[in-house]
């Protein structure tokens, strides 16, 4: 059973609307009205038995908030699901499974560390992959109108199981 739901992102405005802060605009999307507090070097908010959690620390170092408020919670790392931009997923697509390959992403690479365990549950976010290019520049860039209007058709079809607490393995496609 899920306990606490992580969504990765970037803090700053300059990322607000850029591929690597999927996370963060699935959680403004489907909870627009959650008054979030700030705890945990994250923006944080609790609603009935669940936790939500919007690291601030930037990407790579998610797992500092990640680690602190699952120490105060008692929250285990199989209780955990993390929403994050995935390159190895078309755009389009969703896969939730539990622990697994990091496929690079260092904010997950962090958190795996400061838990000690990579058995946390994930929500991939299919970004795409550029077909040149830096990777790098590519999920610090924005999305364009059309992509945030598929990422929107995907987030509307996955909010149900998102705020579900009892997670299973599954795809979702637009």
């Amino acid at each position: 059973m899920i306990k606490m739901t992580v969504f990765l992102g970037n803090p700053t405005k300059e990322f607000e609307k850029t591929r690597h802060n999927a996370g963060f605009i699935v959680a403004d999307t489907i909870l627009p009205n959650l008054r979030w507090q700030v705890k945990f070097h994250s923006a944080y908010a609790k609603e009935g038995n669940m936790i939500y959690l919007k690291p601030m620390t930037y990407m790579n170092l998610s797992g500092t908030a990640v680690s602190e408020a699952a120490s105060f919670f008692k929250i285990k790392s199989e209780e955990i699901l993390i929403v994050h931009d995935d390159l190895e997923l078309p755009l389009g697509q969703a896969k939730i499974q539990q622990g697994g390959g990091l496929q690079g992403h260092n904010g997950l690479r962090n958190i795996k560390e400061r838990l000690g365990s990579d058995n946390f549950y994930r929500f991939r976010i299919g970004i795409g992959r550029p077909i040149h290019g830096d990777v790098r520049l590519y999920v610090t860039s924005n999305f364009t109108q059309n992509e945030l209007v598929t990422l929107k058709c995907l987030i509307d079809k996955s909010k149900n199981t998102l705020l579900c607490n009892d997670i299973s393995t599954t795809t979702i496609n637009v």
